[in-house]
């Protein structure tokens, strides 16, 4: 195992994770990957949506991790259910659909983060982490085509608006990088990157960064 994965943040020590998904190989690759032991994370399985609503009866949990495509309840009919009734429970998708309109539908349902099945181990944890600690998360690529793809008549008029700096806020934000990240690599002041941050959600009418997201998706085109 990659030594990297096996060293446990003690930031996210007794996260509790349901893992979704209807393919039993599946789930055993990923517990791997997810490293509960090292980790000093809990991983309960479900292998369908009903059986994962069976679960949220039963125990308590910090975190839903879950295919879209499975027989019976599908992945975005629990994420709906999940975001009205566990309002506060993040999900983090991990599907083998990496384009649109797959992506749309996640967050529209309520997701928090979305990992394609094709992306690192590194990434997946990061994902899980990202979206832990109160974040969002997309996998770079999908972010970066997303943003660079936003060309509907309105959301083109809002998206010219924004200076070069904002734009590159706005793609790293949508990838998932905090302030504090954004400020070291751009090499600005924390203060900085969020009064660009509040610019430009302002300038796009836009009140939150869930609502960014939502906004590269939509008008991806």
């Amino acid at each position: 195992m990659n030594p990297g994965l096996a060293d446990a943040d003690a930031s996210f020590k007794g996260l509790r994770l349901l893992l979704v998904d209807d393919h039993e190989l599946v789930r055993e690759g990923l517990r791997r990957v997810l490293d509960p032991a090292s980790r000093g994370w809990s991983v309960q399985e479900a292998g369908s949506g009903e059986e994962a609503l069976q679960q949220l009866g039963d125990h308590t949990f910090d975190m839903v991790i879950t295919d879209l495509s499975m027989p019976g309840m599908g992945g975005v009919a629990l994420i709906r259910h999940l975001h009205t009734h566990y309002a506060k429970l993040p999900v983090l998708v991990l599907s083998m659909h990496g384009e649109s309109p797959y992506p749309l539908r996640s967050f529209q349902a309520g997701a928090r983060g979305y990992v394609s099945k094709d992306r690192s181990a590194e990434e997946l944890v990061l994902a899980v982490e990202k979206v832990a600690s109160g974040g969002i998360y997309l996998s770079a690529a999908m972010a970066e085509n997303l943003v660079s793809q936003v060309h509907r008549p309105a959301a083109a008029a809002e998206h010219a608006e924004l200076s070069e700096r904002e734009r590159e806020i706005m793609r790293r934000l949508v990838r998932g990088e905090r302030p504090t990240e954004i400020a070291d690599a751009m090499e600005l002041s924390v203060k900085t990157v969020s009064t660009h941050k509040a610019r430009l959600l302002a300038k796009l009418g836009l009140p939150s960064l869930a609502a960014l997201i939502r906004y590269a998706l939509d008008n991806r085109g």
